[in-house]
């Protein structure tokens, strides 16, 4: 077995988080591949050093001094080198970045930088060999990781290895330039160096024990979700349940790899794990028939009313594409016979929702257009609530019991996930109360 493990900021936040994930590492002796990001806070009044590095590099295009900002991050590594009794000569590694700056630097260099020393110490520390990004992770031109290039040089560097760390959150683009991810990028690391090597887990070790059934900030001590398909996470995270970087579920579903979601401040819980296909394990131990629940407050409705208008070819794509025009990005389209709405984040709007409502009347005459904000928007997601018989019902009958008003109604298809529309007022309420009723009052039961 192989497993790659990659590891967040606040797992490798100072000499103390390091210990746990060498503790972390050498018990499992398929951990073989181990991706880090950059250090991140040790406490609320602390800084990633992403961040920091990030602001260094605002000083220096200003031309404002960055000395003080450069010294908490020297700091901080200095700290966990003398912690842990590491060789590494950071005043060399230090002193060429400072170097690199007053001779021009990029940002993604820069910035790259946090996760690269990460690494270095840590491959010290864990007695493994330390492979710099650039030289296994290729990007194209247009931004995308060039997988091939990127497996041949992974497995030429590696194969001769039992242990490798890897800084995630860069690669090289064919120039030899440095390149940076969106934030949150080594978990896409992670997963393209699981797929490279067609691991059998990506462990995924941050400050969560897997996903929760609902956010712990509006319900206390929610239930950890056990196991959860590919498509049940991709609802949770797009309507906020973020735990993962979306883009690092390619390249491990492709070839069907699990995730597993894991604590390294409570290594022993077995965190969630995330599968293609759960139901050999389903069969084992039934799931509960909501896996999650989540959304989003802030969006904005605009609905237009005009008689005979189902009847008419290409009438909804008109609508649509005057927000195209605008580049904003559609939520729903709930539609009745001659009504069309269209919820959109209302922070996409804000900026031109009064010129789309004029278009919008000039080119169809509406019998009525009106927009209405402040709506949140609530998922209640579980592969298992196809086979319940009247479980929309259920659910929605539950919401009219707790006096919380219904403004948009949205079921899939395939009846993973039913979405509805409620006041931003009441969105905190409507988790809690779908929590309480099917998730904590049915698991009583049990």
């Amino acid at each position: 077995m192989i497993k790659v493990v990659k590891f967040g900021g606040s797992s490798v936040a100072n000499s103390t988080q390091f210990a746990k994930v060498k503790g972390i590492v050498e018990s499992d002796p398929s951990r073989k591949f181990v991706v880090t990001s950059a250090c991140g806070k040790e406490s609320h009044e602390d800084h990633k050093i992403t961040d920091l590095l990030y602001l260094c590099e605002a000083h220096v295009r200003y031309g404002v001094s960055y000395d003080d900002i450069f010294n908490l991050i020297e700091d901080k590594y200095q700290r966990i080198k003398k912690d842990l009794h590491l060789t590494i000569d950071l005043d060399k590694e230090f002193a060429m970045i400072r170097d690199h700056i007053k001779h021009g630097i990029s940002t993604d260099y820069l910035v790259s930088r946090g996760e690269y020393l990460t690494a270095r110490c840590l491959a010290e520390y864990l007695g493994a060999y330390f492979v710099d990004a650039s030289e296994v992770i290729f990007f194209r031109y247009d931004g995308k990781i060039d997988m091939e290039r990127s497996r041949q040089k992974l497995l030429e560097k590696c194969t001769d290895h039992a242990r490798v760390v890897i800084p995630g959150f860069y690669g090289v683009l064919p120039n030899g330039v440095i390149r940076v991810m969106s934030r949150g990028g080594s978990d896409i690391t992670g997963s393209v160096i699981a797929n490279i090597i067609d691991a059998d887990v990506y462990e995924n070790w941050t400050d969560v024990s897997g996903f929760m059934v609902a956010d712990p900030r509006i319900i206390k001590n929610p239930l950890r979700i056990p196991r959860i398909t590919y498509n049940e996470l991709r609802e949770m995270s797009y309507m906020g349940a973020n735990v993962l970087h979306d883009d690092a579920v390619f390249p491990v579903r492709s070839k069907n790899i699990p995730i597993n979601i894991r604590n390294t401040n409570e290594p022993d819980n077995p965190g969630t794990m995330i599968m293609n296909d759960c139901s050999e394990m389903d069969r084992l131990e039934p799931p509960h028939y909501v896996t999650g629940i989540t959304g989003r407050k802030n969006y904005t409705v605009i609905t237009l009313v005009k008689s005979h208008s189902s009847a008419e070819v290409g009438f909804l794509r008109r609508i649509l594409s005057i927000f195209e025009e605008y580049h904003v990005s559609i939520e729903s389209v709930p539609c009745t016979v001659d009504t069309f709405s269209v919820i959109v984040q209302s922070a996409f709007v804000e900026h031109c929702v009064y010129e789309i409502m004029g278009r919008l009347k000039k080119e169809f005459d509406p019998d009525d257009l009106r927009i209405e904000e402040h709506m949140a928007l609530v998922a209640i997601v579980g592969r298992g609530m196809r086979s319940v018989p009247g479980m929309s019902g259920r659910l929605l009958s539950e919401f009219g019991r707790n006096a919380i008003n219904l403004k948009v109604i949205n079921q899939s298809s395939d009846e993973l996930s039913i979405v509805v529309g409620v006041d931003n007022r009441d969105f905190e309420k409507a988790i809690q109360c779908i929590y309480d009723r099917f998730i904590a009052e049915e698991r009583k039961a049990v």
